[in-house]
């Protein structure tokens, strides 16, 4: 059985939240065998922890909300996801708002962060859940849904079905491995309709979207240059490596059409209360 791992020292970054537009601090720091990965609100009085855990999901419009001891922290699923592929079991992440900040609306930096420090094994063993069984999430209609199947490994497969004709339906089958992930991953962006900005930014959302981290469209075309042609979908994989790490270190194949971060955290949840 493969060691935990943590980082070998403290790495940081400051930017804008994706989402809230607001500046922020973000610190990764090595933590303890078995202390998990867990925010600490440095802004907020008695420095609060938010344990990135699936039973901790309050939230998934347009991003997934982490609540705990009377905080949140929201939009973690990009640096869940880096941390997921470069196989960290623990850190601590000290934040001074309640959003990590958007980066390249990917995972790259994260990414990149984490290696530039490396990591180390410790002493105890990780623990891997290896899915035995067919776990479902649908949606109401069925039409959106998300499976994990029995695998000897981590892959994932995904439908993106979008009713635009620029974009329509897309798909991908990678096997996660830490090399996959940096090149065919962690780079692709997040992606909006520029109709829909005005009511996003009404609505609290996307202040800290800019054509340099989100990909944006219109009837007409793209407003941004693509860096792959299906760069939809393989930010949707992005997202369901960081949703379900909340559930812990899978085996397992992931076969999800249409889904988003709702069904990614109500599929992460059933597995984390089969196996805690």
């Amino acid at each position: 059985m493969p060691k935990q791992k943590t980082l070998k020292s403290s790495v940081e970054v400051t930017g804008k939240g994706l989402h809230s537009g607001v500046e922020v601090q973000l610190k990764l720091k090595p933590a303890a065998v078995d202390s998990g990965i867990f925010f600490v609100r440095t802004d907020l009085a008695d420095a609060p922890k938010i344990h990135a855990l699936a039973p901790n999901v309050t939230a998934t419009l347009r991003a997934t909300t982490l609540e705990e001891n009377g905080a949140k922290v929201f939009t973690v699923e990009h640096l869940m996801s880096a941390l997921n592929a470069c196989g960290i079991d623990n850190c601590e992440i000290e934040i001074n708002a309640e959003e990590p900040p958007v980066l390249e609306g990917n995972s790259i930096g994260f990414f990149e962060m984490i290696k530039s420090v490396g990591t180390v094994e410790q002493s105890a063993e990780r623990k891997i859940i290896q899915i035995e069984k067919i776990y479902r999430a649908n949606s109401d209609n069925g039409k959106k849904f998300i499976i994990a199947l029995p695998y000897d490994g981590f892959r994932i497969s995904f439908t993106s079905v979008n009713p635009h004709p620029l974009i329509g339906i897309q798909y991908e089958d990678f096997e996660i491995t830490e090399e996959i992930y940096k090149k065919e991953i962690a780079p692709a962006r997040t992606i909006a309709y520029e109709k829909e900005v005005e009511a996003l930014h009404a609505a609290g959302l996307g202040r800290g979207g800019t054509l340099e981290n989100v990909i944006v469209y219109n009837d007409e075309g793209w407003l941004n240059t693509l860096k792959y042609p299906d760069e939809l979908v393989r930010h949707k994989i992005l997202d369901v490596i960081g949703d379900l790490r909340l559930a812990g270190f899978l085996k397992c194949h992931i076969i999800a059409v249409a889904s988003g971060h709702a069904l990614n955290s109500k599929l992460s949840k059933m597995i984390y209360a089969d196996f805690n």
